[in-house]
């Protein structure tokens, strides 16, 4: 009996990453077309530093698919830890606080 299913499980998972890393990055480019007129540069330079994140993230969980894959197939099964979704929620929650920090400085002063 394999271990592997051949189901498409970890090409779903793989396609679930993609969507998630361009919904971040587009999500990144809306942020900055919203709030440019507040916060005027920085929202632009956040959205660079969103789109590079999910570049980054992007290319991880492209490398997680393949890893993953070849664990399956060849029946040595060591699934990867949970490093990427903890980095994912890491930089939402430090993009989060960066754009509560702006917000409320701009709007003081």
């Amino acid at each position: 009996m394999s271990v592997f299913d051949p189901g498409l499980q970890p090409e779903r998972t793989g396609l679930a990453w993609q969507r998630t890393c361009l919904a971040l990055g587009i999500g990144a480019l809306v942020y900055a077309r919203i709030d440019a007129a507040t916060v005027g540069g920085w929202a632009w330079a956040l959205a660079g530093a969103g789109m590079l994140t999910a570049l980054v993230l992007g290319f991880a969980s492209r490398r997680r698919y393949r890893y993953t894959h070849r664990s399956l197939t060849s029946g040595v099964v060591k699934l990867p830890d949970g490093a990427l979704p903890a980095a994912l929620a890491l930089a939402i929650l430090a993009g989060g606080a960066v754009v509560l920090v702006l917000t409320v400085v701009t709007a003081v002063s």
